[in-house]
C-alpha cells in the first residue's frame, strides 16, 4: 500500500479522529489507558546527540522499548528509511516513531521516502500464545490478542498517514502481512544495515475480558531484552555482519511466500 494524501488535505490531517480512536482503543484493549506519554528521561544516560533527541540510552542489549526509539530515532536520519518488522503487535514500534514522526513534522529532519513492511502473526488462525491457563479451548484470550493487533496496526499506519496527509515526505510506503506463525520473538531491521532481536517470554498473569478476569499464557514483550547488531562503522563485528544478513534473508523468506496480505481500512 503507498500511503498517499488523502484528497483535500492540502497538508491538513483530514481525519485525526481515526488514529486518536485507534489509539484508545489499542490501550483500553490492552488495559493500560494514559493521558501521558513518558519519554525516558532521568532513568537513562545520553551518551550521543540522537539519544539526547530520544532521552534514551543507546547500548548493545537494553530494555526493547527505550533501546528501539534511540536506533529507531538514528535509521530516520537518512533519505531512505526502511523498516522490515517482525512482532506480536505494533506496540513498542508505534511508541518508537513518534520522536522522528515529530521531527519530520516540525522540519528538524526531512526524508525523501519512508518504507515499511509488517509482518504480524496471522488475525484468522490459531496460535499456540496466549491462551487461557485453565482451558485452552477458550478462545477469548486469542479474539484480544486479534484485536489488539488489529488496532495497535491501525495506530501506526495512522501516524504514517499523517505524515503523508502533510506532504511533508515525498514518498511513504506501508506493506501489512501476516503469517500463520506464532512468534518467539521479535525483530526490527533497520535500512538493511541494523537489525535488533529480542525473545519473547511466556509468562502467566491476570486480564480482565468481557468483565471477567481470567489468568492466561501471554507473552511478555514491552520489557523483553533487545540485542542489537549493526554493519555500519569502519571495522563492523563479522558476526554482526552475518546476523543481519541472514535476518533479512529470513524475513524476505517469510514475506515472499507464506506471508498474505493484511488490509485494515482503505
Amino acid at each position: 500500500m503507498l500511503v498517499t494524501p488523502k484528497p483535500g488535505s492540502d497538508g491538513d490531517v483530514t481525519a485525526p479522529y481515526r488514529r486518536i480512536a485507534a489509539e484508545l482503543r489499542a490501550e483500553i484493549e490492552d488495559g493500560r489507558p494514559r493521558v501521558g506519554r513518558q519519554r525516558g528521561r532521568g532513568a537513562y544516560v545520553l551518551d550521543r546527540p540522537v539519544a539526547q533527541r530520544v532521552g534514551v540510552k543507546r547500548s548493545r542489549h537494553g530494555q526493547a522499548e527505550p533501546e528501539l526509539a534511540a536506533h529507531v530515532a538514528a535509521a530516520f536520519e537518512v533519505e531512505r528509511v526502511t523498516l522490515d518488522v517482525f512482532s506480536l503487535t505494533t506496540e513498542t514500534l508505534n511508541k518508537a516513531v513518534q520522536v522522528p514522526l515529530q521531527r519530520i513534522r516540525s522540519g528538524d529532519i526531512q526524508p525523501g521516502t519512508i518504507t515499511v513492511r509488517l509482518l504480524l502473526p496471522t488475525l484468522e488462525g490459531p496460535l499456540a500464545v496466549p491462551r487461557r491457563v485453565d482451558d485452552a479451548s477458550d478462545e477469548q484470550p486469542l479474539k484480544r490478542l486479534r484485536r489488539l493487533t488489529r488496532n495497535q496496526a491501525e495506530v501506526f499506519q495512522n501516524s504514517l498517514q499523517d505524515v503523508a496527509d502533510r506532504r511533508l515526505v515525498s514518498e511513504v510506503s506501508l506493506q501489512i502481512k501476516t503469517v500463520p506463525y506464532t512468534p518467539t520473538h521479535k525483530l526490527y531491521l533497520l535500512n538493511g544495515r541494523e537489525a535488533l532481536f529480542a525473545y519473547y517470554e511466556v509468562v502467566d498473569r491476570t486480564v480482565s475480558i468481557k468483565r471477567e478476569d481470567m489468568m492466561i499464557y501471554d507473552f511478555l514483550g514491552l520489557d523483553a531484552q533487545l540485542f542489537h547488531y549493526s554493519t555500519g562503522g569502519n571495522d563492523p563485528d563479522p558476526h554482526d555482519v552475518e546476523f543481519v544478513r541472514r535476518s533479512q534473508r529470513w524475513f524476505d523468506s517469510l514475506w515472499s511466500t507464506i506471508a498474505e496480505p493484511l488490509t485494515l481500512f482503505e
